[in-house]
């Protein structure tokens, strides 16, 4: 009998660490379905066969109009998917932990309004709001660069009266409502052929993406890893509650700082190409919490893989249904994600 509940409690936890191991590798065999789906969907459509040989052939391959299809539109269009997904995945599951809220998501500290802001600006500004750069160039940079602006706020404003959930939350609503009203004067300000510019900007599409966004966005991403990686144990621990996790010699007004920082940064690098897309950090961090749990070990690399999986989800659903030109990603995310937030919302109400 000693030896009975030992046995049987590691029976339990093999038996868990198995169908974690499985949800994973199903969420990333998924990724990879997707993934195929995204390259072979499209205006003029490309076979499995097609792409493979074009993908062996490289980009100078002897079939110029498919390798230009896939090398140079769809393939930075499926990375760029995979990185914002991941960033917003990742982002949302930080700022559902430092916040202990469920709803919690990057938008939710006015990151994605100021991000629209700067984006606005540069496309009503032109040419004279910069040196003669071109367009696909200010904008992204305007629109991270109002990101950090939000960011410089928010932090300027937890420095004077603490980091805790709470101010986090109303200096982020605060914020929010500031960069959605000077939105909304930048459009009542533009002529009707900018004012159609910025708002396909806000539909949030990954129709802009080039080789050069997917490395800048890439490289946020890389950058930020280990970033995350060094507070994996923290996080788990603060999902026990803020005072059981500064019993244990947790830091948490630091932690909550270095994760608020690394959210703005996944944010920034993951709107400031693709425009705003909204519920990815939102439904992916309770996508992967059904299926892994709170340890942080496991649901943030998941969430990073759900992130992917509904974006390029949403990018297959777009082409699929406009054949001429694919809805944007911004505007499928949404409408899909309505009925998860109901879920989400259902289920903790029943707790």
């Amino acid at each position: 009998m000693i030896m009975t509940a030992p046995a049987s409690a590691i029976d339990r936890w093999h038996r868990r660490a198995a169908r974690r191991g499985a949800a994973v590798t199903i969420a990333a065999l998924v990724l990879i379905v997707l993934g195929v789906a995204d390259l072979m969907t499209g205006p003029s459509g490309m076979r499995t066969g097609e792409i493979w040989n074009t993908l062996l052939a490289g980009p100078g391959g002897a079939d110029r109009a498919a390798a230009t299809i896939l090398w140079q539109l769809r393939l930075p269009q499926l990375a760029m998917g995979l990185i914002v997904g991941a960033s917003l995945g990742l982002a949302g599951m930080l700022m559902q932990t430092i916040l202990a809220n469920p709803l919690a998501s990057p938008f939710t500290l006015g990151f994605s309004a100021a991000a629209g802001f700067g984006a606005a600006a540069a496309i009503l500004g032109g040419s004279w709001l910069m040196l003669p750069v071109p367009q696909w160039i200010v904008t992204p940079v305007l629109a991270f660069a109002a990101t950090l602006m939000a960011t410089a706020i928010i932090w300027l404003v937890a420095r004077t009266k603490g980091t805790g959930a709470d101010i986090l939350v109303l200096a982020g609503i605060a914020v929010l409502f500031f960069f959605q009203s000077l939105q909304s004067l930048l459009q009542f300000m533009a002529s009707p052929e900018v004012l159609q510019q910025i708002v396909f900007w806000l539909f949030g599409s990954l129709l802009k993406a080039n080789w050069t966004s997917v490395r800048v966005s890439g490289a946020i991403l890389v950058l930020c890893l280990p970033l995350i990686a060094r507070d994996l144990w923290a996080l788990t621990a603060l999902r026990l509650g803020e005072a059981n996790a500064a019993s244990l010699g947790l830091d948490v007004q630091a932690l909550r700082r270095r994760a608020f920082l690394v959210t703005a940064l996944l944010t920034a690098g993951a709107v400031s190409f693709t425009g705003t897309i909204g519920f990815v950090g939102l439904i992916a961090p309770h996508l992967a919490r059904s299926v892994v749990g709170e340890d942080h070990r496991l649901a943030l690399p998941v969430a990073a893989l759900s992130g992917g999986v509904i974006l390029i989800a949403a990018s297959v659903t777009g082409k699929i249904l406009s054949q001429g030109a694919a809805i944007p990603v911004g505007i499928i995310t949404a409408v899909a994600g309505i009925p998860m937030l109901m879920a989400v919302i259902a289920r903790h109400k029943g707790n």
